[in-house]
């Protein structure tokens, strides 16, 4: 029985290897020189939108790093200002802005059936809208807690248009220097590519389709052909569920890492990471306690089992596991060297394994204890999956 249970973990890590879109690899990475392949005599408009809800701390060198990109066509960039109880607004008001790029839009209260994040997007789309109407050119979707480098808009525009891409999305840079974020950060970035292998992303024939919220450059002509902002009404896992409508509407996507653009945004502690997991882990496994008893199992299959065959068991089976348990060691390795981190830190990947599905559980023990997703003082108890599914959407002010 032993025997069988490490035989099927050495299974389950061969396929993830060869067959699962080389989800380990460390790529692929945007370079400012990949924006030198396309004709910069086209530069199509740019508009960035910004939505931000009490970002007091990282608003003006967010909004910094964009006004002063080195961008050759027409840039503008709205900040939706989400009912922040700071002084977000004023603060970006406050930027100087020689190019007369900025435009700050104060939020309005969310309307029902609108997660607090898309109603500001959709907000900043519908400016947009008004200030280029002939709706050509891109959108760029960002964060208030982003850093970007000047050339970043350049390259993200030189990408979809040498690749001919509709979507072009990063993971960007996250912050690495507190005891908590060297130990579970990167985990994070490695647990999203083997739900989302790259690959299998930024190939046209297979159906996955992933983004990172952090920067998504979308064609506004795509946009509009899959019903604009208002066809992820309420979704919680936005970027992802974006992604998945563009790929069905038969869009081409890219979804790599970025090395010109940085999160600020510090999680200082294992209970602030904990809480951004189990804010929305329920929402990705569709509120469904048979998935979430699947994907524990599965995580106890590939992180934990093999450590504890590894350890514990004898024999052939402890051969098997030990191997296989040295493999997901160095399946982790790409990761941590881009957070230039030591590969020890590889060693205490189950543990880690260990934590992600304990604050899995904990968010789907708060779905059903009725406290739902809370992010910027506001709680959702249901939303719409990353499937693009639509499920009746409520939310109320915590």
């Amino acid at each position: 029985m032993i025997l069988a249970l490490a035989i099927l973990c050495a299974i389950i890590w061969i396929g993830l290897i060869f067959f699962h879109g080389k989800f380990w690899q460390a790529g692929p990475i945007l370079q400012p020189a990949d924006a030198g392949r396309t004709r910069m005599d086209i530069a199509p408009d740019v508009t960035v939108v910004v939505p931000a809800r009490d970002e007091a701390e990282s608003i003006q060198p967010a909004l910094s790093s964009l006004l002063a990109q080195d961008y050759m066509g027409r840039l503008s960039v709205i900040l939706v200002n989400d009912r922040s109880t700071d002084n977000t607004g004023d603060l970006a008001r406050a930027l100087p802005d020689p190019l007369n790029r900025l435009t700050v839009v104060d939020g309005a209260e969310p309307s029902a059936g609108w997660s607090g994040k898309l109603w500001a997007v959709a907000q900043g789309v519908a400016e947009a809208e008004r200030q280029c109407a002939d709706g050509s050119g891109y959108i760029l979707f960002t964060d208030a807690d982003i850093l970007h480098a000047p050339a970043h808009v350049s390259t993200l525009v030189a990408k979809a248009q040498t690749d001919r891409l509709h979507m072009v999305s990063e993971m960007v840079e996250l912050q690495c220097e507190s005891l908590a974020e060297r130990a579970l950060v990167p985990a994070f970035v490695f647990f999203f590519t083997l739900l989302y292998p790259f690959a299998k992303v930024n190939n046209p024939k297979d159906k996955t389709a992933g983004a990172a919220g952090g920067t998504i450059l979308l064609r506004r002509d795509m946009l509009r052909q899959i019903g604009g902002i208002e066809a992820l009404r309420g979704a919680l896992i936005d970027d992802c569920t974006l992604a998945s409508c563009v790929k069905q509407a038969g869009g081409h996507l890219y979804l790599g890492h970025s090395c010109l653009a940085k999160s600020v945004r510090p999680y200082p502690t294992a209970g602030d990471i904990w809480r951004m997991i189990a804010r929305t882990a329920y929402v990705q496994l569709r509120f469904s306690p048979a998935l979430l008893v699947l994907t524990v199992l599965a995580m106890i299959l590939v992180w934990l089992a093999p450590a504890a065959l590894a350890f514990l068991a004898h024999g052939p089976a402890q051969w098997v596991g030990a191997a296989t348990f040295a493999i997901s060691l160095c399946s982790f390795i790409p990761t941590l060297r881009r957070f230039r981190l030591s590969p020890f830190w590889a060693l205490a990947l189950p543990f880690i394994a260990l934590f992600y599905t304990a604050a899995t559980i904990g968010s789907a023990l708060n779905h059903h204890r009725g406290k739902g997703v809370v992010w910027k003082d506001r709680a959702y108890t249901e939303a719409i999956p990353n499937d693009g599914r639509t499920l009746e959407q409520k939310s109320r002010r915590a």
